[in-house]
């Protein structure tokens, strides 16, 4: 049954969804008026950038090859400077987050727009927020400016995601539909979009694995990631992402597999608080456990399953419980030190529910 009054905020993205879809980069930078595009992409990913700048043509005045994880203000200062001297107009993220992250940091010191090339399922394409790291403390901000114009989901450009990386990809896209689900401004539009969009990921990650190159797999986990990443970004964030912001920029984890090794416990710690939100999950991932489903999704995806396993020391647990106390986002169950501190020390050393 529908809830009462709610509000739901619709972000002003463009979304162009298929295969081949890259071919539609040049129609969409007209429209937008664009003439000097700075193509952005992490060093593993120039391949993808070349061929970016050759779809653009003459429109393409460079390429910016060093974005990196977490998004570091130094990186950005570069970039900037390329943008000046260049005179950009506009930026084409391609890649996963981190190109993505920078193409935003850009935007919001700028307001140049944006066009997105995701190859991943990270989902940040969709949200006007942005993650920054400077001396190892990483802060999140939303702003208008940051979201993404043009978001263009190609599913042949994630064809060639090596399959543990499909699954740590799939499982962040999955961390937002969660969190959205318990949000304090969640609203029925949101329920909608959490709950297909895990289900539809949970189907789909299987058969990925198994058949990596498979088109229909690949766009039905493209679909599911988007509508996660669509939750994300119209709702508050929870305990799950100040975590993983706050373990990300202390110890320089990997983002995606620390939201792939936190989610459970996370979800976990505050399913006693949100049986609703608890109710929809279970029936969208087939299971009356669903912090204990995704746990042995996880497993069986190959994902690393404890924090030690991905650099966090474990003299950082105190560490990083005093700054996940510190402006902590809205969650469901009140912060409190011991019972954070049981969830840091399961998750750091994979200890299960």
């Amino acid at each position: 049954m529908m809830k009462g009054s709610f509000v739901y905020q619709m972000l002003p993205a463009r979304v162009v969804f298929g295969r081949g879809t890259i071919a539609a980069l040049p129609a969409e930078a007209e429209r937008l008026g664009l003439r000097r595009l700075l193509v952005l992409s992490t060093p593993e990913q120039v391949g993808l950038a070349e061929r970016v700048r050759k779809f653009l043509g003459d429109r393409a005045a460079g390429i910016f090859g060093l974005a990196t994880i977490h998004t570091p203000i130094e990186v950005t200062k570069q970039a900037l400077e390329l943008v000046a001297a260049e005179r950009i107009d506009g930026v084409v993220s391609a890649g996963g987050g981190s190109a993505t992250g920078l193409g935003k940091a850009i935007a919001l010191r700028t307001d140049l727009p944006q066009i997105v090339l995701p190859t991943t399922y990270a989902g940040s394409e969709m949200t006007p927020i942005l993650g920054e790291t400077q001396d190892r403390r990483k802060t999140t901000q939303r702003s208008p400016k940051i979201q993404p114009e043009v978001v263009i989901y190609d599913v042949d450009l994630t064809l060639t995601l090596a399959p543990l990386m499909s699954a740590l990809s799939a499982f962040n896209a999955l961390a937002h539909a969660v969190e959205a689900l318990y949000a304090p401004d969640s609203n029925p539009i949101v329920e909608m979009m959490a709950e297909d969009g895990v289900r539809a990921i949970v189907a789909a990650l299987p058969k990925v694995l198994k058949e990596p190159t498979n088109p229909e797999a690949r766009a039905s986990l493209l679909y599911g990631a988007w509508l996660c990443a669509c939750c994300l970004g119209v709702t508050t964030m929870g305990l799950h992402h100040k975590l993983c912001h706050t373990l990300g920029g202390l110890f320089d984890l990997p983002h995606a597999q620390t939201h792939a090794i936190v989610l459970p416990y996370a979800l976990a710690h505050n399913a006693p608080m949100v049986p609703e939100a608890m109710t929809r999950l279970c029936r969208a991932i087939g299971s009356d456990d669903a912090a204990g489903a995704l746990l042995r999704l996880g497993h069986d995806c190959g994902i690393p399953l404890a924090l030690r396993d991905i650099g966090m020391p474990h003299d950082g647990i105190a560490y990083a419980i005093e700054q996940a106390l510190t402006n902590p986002y809205a969650n469901p169950r009140p912060i409190e030190v011991g019972p954070l501190s049981n969830l840091l020390e399961r998750a750091w050393a994979g200890a299960g529910l």
